[in-house]
């Protein structure tokens, strides 16, 4: 699939940034978020014929322009590697074309062909010093639309996306949504502190050249015996994304074991939005990245189901009464300097393997409706980083899609899994999503 690059302009805010809000200082946590991109593809193919290429990509365009005068620090850029100057610079904005039906693209969804969707790389190094708010266009020629996007986590995190996405939408839909206003004012609950962690060597080997990605996906019937086999004395009722990220978890574990001489601990690392477990809780739309990470932590004899969703419950746990606690004492810096350390240390005795589980779940990606009606299909570009895994609702809400990128040897044992594959379709087609009807 090949997909030409038309155009590539800078979309500005559609009003001036005041001179009083030029300089952004973001919040702790913005200050210690990863230099990377979060990213997101949605499809769309319920076009009418009165929706042409260039009424789409002005529509887009127009809007865009209009929510970035709300999420003023989104049309900036990073100065010196902290504050963000809101110069107006504005997004990046693409226009692509893409080869094939949106129909044949969906038949077997690529993660490497999905990578091409969106404006740059993965892994980029215009994440330091170039736009925070990148958007691809790209239009297939049957009428489909997948709309690639990229927001820098030094100012947003997944809830902070959603609510960027779905108010662009609203600007263009021109429904009431449009009119919520960002709360830019995290730096107040969480004030920026002089403190640096060191990241631990151990921790480039996340990227490596030789990692395989496998989309599983998960039906409503096969997550709920799941989570009956997961139930528990400890954890009575197993949630759906936990049922499935220690299903993965497990798989990944045996994949691992089977290819080392040593017995190895596995440390799995999850992020929790912060603004609900604030007393008292913070507004969704308050803007930056505003999360923490708890841990769960798994030894040889602990690697079925009920032992692995008892742990993940009792890392969420102990999350709640540590690191929140510290928190709320006015300890940021503690709370988030100690259980880096501790997971470094670990890290370089050599002897753990660390995973990454990202859920999007509850998420109303499927909701976005920018004029011209609901998604297809929402997906989750993914990087070159080995151990990881992101999961997100299926369209029907009920079920769930997952991308899993290990080592080509983890993966080669972790594909052929049983257990796995009882309870998940690997790499099945996504054309079922547009009507059989459809000429897309």
């Amino acid at each position: 699939m090949a997909v030409e690059i038309i155009t590539r302009v800078a979309v500005k805010p559609s009003s001036p940034t005041p001179d009083h809000l030029r300089d952004f200082n973001p919040c702790l946590l913005d200050h210690l978020a990863p230099v990377a991109y979060e990213s997101l593809v949605l499809f769309y193919s319920n076009f009418q014929q009165k929706f042409t290429v260039a009424h789409k990509s002005e529509r887009l365009k127009r809007s865009l322009s209009e929510t970035l005068s709300r999420f003023y620090p989104f049309a900036g850029r990073i100065k010196d590697g902290a504050s963000i100057e809101c110069n107006d610079f504005g997004a990046v904005f693409v226009e692509a074309r893409v080869s094939c039906l949106l129909s044949e693209f969906l038949e077997k969804p690529d993660a490497g062909v999905i990578r091409k969707l969106i404006p740059v790389e993965i892994e980029s190094p215009e994440e330091l010093a170039g736009s925070l708010v990148l958007v691809q266009a790209n239009f297939f020629p049957c009428g489909g639309l997948g709309i690639g996007v990229r927001i820098s986590h030094k100012v947003a995190d997944t809830v902070t996306f959603c609510t960027f996405i779905r108010a662009w939408a609203a600007a263009a839909f021109r429904s009431g949504d449009s009119a919520v206003l960002p709360l830019l004012n995290a730096s107040s609950v969480f004030p920026p502190q002089n403190i640096s962690v060191t990241k631990p060597a151990a921790a480039l080997e996340f990227m490596i050249d030789r990692c395989v990605t496998r989309r599983l996906v998960f039906d409503a019937s096969k997550i709920a015996a799941l989570q009956a086999k997961a139930v528990s004395e400890s954890v009575q009722c197993p949630t759906r994304v936990e049922a499935v990220t220690a299903l993965i978890w497990k798989c990944a574990m045996n994949a691992s074991r089977s290819n080392s001489e040593h017995l190895r601990y596995s440390i799995l690392s999850q992020p929790v939005n912060l603004r609900k477990r604030m007393v008292p809780p913070l507004p969704e739309h308050t803007i930056g990245n505003l999360v923490g990470y708890f841990a769960s932590c798994a030894t040889e004899c602990e690697v079925e189901l009920q032992s692995l969703v008892g742990q993940i419950r009792k890392g969420l746990r102990d999350f709640g009464e540590n690191y929140m606690k510290k928190l709320g004492k006015d300890k940021g810096s503690m709370a988030i300097h100690e259980p880096f350390q501790v997971a470094a240390s670990m890290l370089q005795e050599g002897n753990a393997d660390f995973y990454v589980s990202t859920s999007f779940c509850r998420f109303p990606f499927y909701g976005i409706d920018f004029g011209w009606g609901k998604p297809t299909w929402v997906t989750i570009p993914t990087g070159a980083y080995k151990n990881a895994a992101s999961i997100m609702d299926a369209k029907d809400g009920e079920g769930i899609e997952a991308w899993v990128t290990l080592t080509e040897d983890d993966m080669a044992f972790f594909e052929r899994d049983r257990e796995l594959l009882a309870a998940a379709s690997l790499d099945p087609m996504a054309s079922h999503l547009i009507m059989p009807m459809s000429s897309l």
